[in-house]
């Protein structure tokens, strides 16, 4: 094991012994500095120590065609500084090759988690397709900044997707590397979502049907191509559901004797009681039942449940000259319905389903109206005139 003093001559003029396969020349100046020489003539830095535990490392700063010798010399003092100070190289340099990727962190640990408690796994599957594993699946979790990110939140807005489309890979992205924070995956000690803005949604508006609007469309189901379309429309409509709990139902969930369906799944994820009114029961008594088939408006055709009625949905609304009715605002009319007939928000919270009363309260203002018209009947009853 030569011991020398390194400088660059040396570096340039040291050749491997005949018959060696290397040389090792140790520099006197840092411990530990070495330059290796290969019968090959590859001559490459290495910085030999000893870990925490006494144990040999060597640590390999690159080779003479990539560093000079200066920053080679440098790049071993700042080195040998770091493991005076009870750094571990070793294990730094292990975790580097550890750090997965972002497409092998979704298939290793994210989506095998969010199967196990999440309904909606299935829309962070179709994000992470279509949108965050083509820009940065090959990318390891350290290597994406939030410089990338910004850009790539930017440029949906850029290709035309609306606010809350470009927000939901952002929120995804955010939520998995707090994920491979939490579980100590290496590379996820920084999150390069923090601190960056959801574009501003406009979407949260609110569409009510009225009393006419309602016969028209009712009207046009009995044409449509979907001959579950004018059942599932009014069971919507009167009920309040969400689309999805409507074409699961089955028929065991329900208890006509009661006036009430148990809903085993929200959106919660707890079971709940919708009370059925009598024109429901008198619609749920009056559909087609369907031999050894469970469901409530199922497929005729599959007996299983409709995977989308949006094609139906869309001709027949546009006949009814409802174009902008999307189907979720069936529900937000028959939350109108029961504030206008002077039902409290607590009831539409409990009927609806809403954890927060927050959600509900943004019907408040419909209940302005009902109340105007209490207190201008309170007026006309009082039979005074100004």
């Amino acid at each position: 094991m030569p011991s020398i003093t390194l400088d660059s001559n040396v570096v340039k003029n040291s050749v491997c012994p005949l018959g060696k396969g290397r040389l090792d020349l140790y520099d006197t100046a840092i411990s530990g500095f070495i330059l290796e020489v290969r019968s090959s003539g590859v001559k490459t830095y290495y910085l030999r120590y000893r870990d925490n535990h006494g144990k040999q490392k060597q640590h390999k700063i690159g080779d003479t065609k990539s560093l000079t010798f200066e920053q080679a010399k440098n790049a071993a003092q700042t080195l040998r500084a770091r493991v005076v100070l009870g750094e571990n190289l070793s294990a730094e340099k292990a975790s580097l090759k550890n750090i997965p990727t972002l497409e092998q962190f979704s298939q290793n640990h994210y989506m095998p988690f969010i199967k196990g408690y999440k309904r909606s796994w299935d829309t962070d599957e179709t994000m992470l397709r279509i949108h965050l594993l083509p820009r940065f699946g090959r990318l390891h979790l350290d290597e994406i900044t939030t410089q990338d990110v910004i850009a790539f939140h930017h440029a949906m807005r850029a290709q035309g997707y609306a606010s809350s489309t470009c927000n939901r890979p952002l929120v995804i992205l955010r939520y998995m590397f707090n994920l491979a924070k939490k579980w100590n995956i290496d590379g996820a000690a920084r999150n390069p979502t923090t601190g960056m803005t959801l574009f501003e949604e406009n979407n949260k508006r609110e569409r009510y049907l009225s009393s006419v609007e309602v016969k028209r469309l009712y009207d046009i189901l009995a044409t449509s191509s979907n001959p579950q379309l004018k059942n599932i429309v009014p069971l919507l409509l009167l009920t309040g559901c969400r689309k999805r709990e409507l074409l699961d139902a089955k028929w065991e969930h329900i208890d006509i004797e009661r006036f009430t369906w148990r809903i085993p799944i929200s959106k919660s994820g707890k079971a709940r009681y919708v009370p059925l009114s009598t024109e429901v029961v008198n619609l749920l008594s009056q559909l087609p039942r369907f031999e050894a088939c469970p469901y409530v408006v199922p497929n005729p055709r599959t007996k299983l449940p409709y995977a989308s009625i949006d094609y139906a949905w869309d001709n027949a609304r546009k006949k009814a000259g409802l174009a902008e009715v999307r189907m979720h605002d069936l529900r937000h009319s028959f939350a109108s319905f029961l504030v206008n007939a002077g039902r409290s928000l607590y009831e539409v919270q409990k009927i609806l389903g809403h954890s927060q009363l927050t959600t509900t309260q943004r019907y408040a203002h419909l209940s302005q109206a009902t109340l105007l018209d209490a207190t201008n009947a309170a007026a006309s009853a009082a039979g005074l005139k100004y």
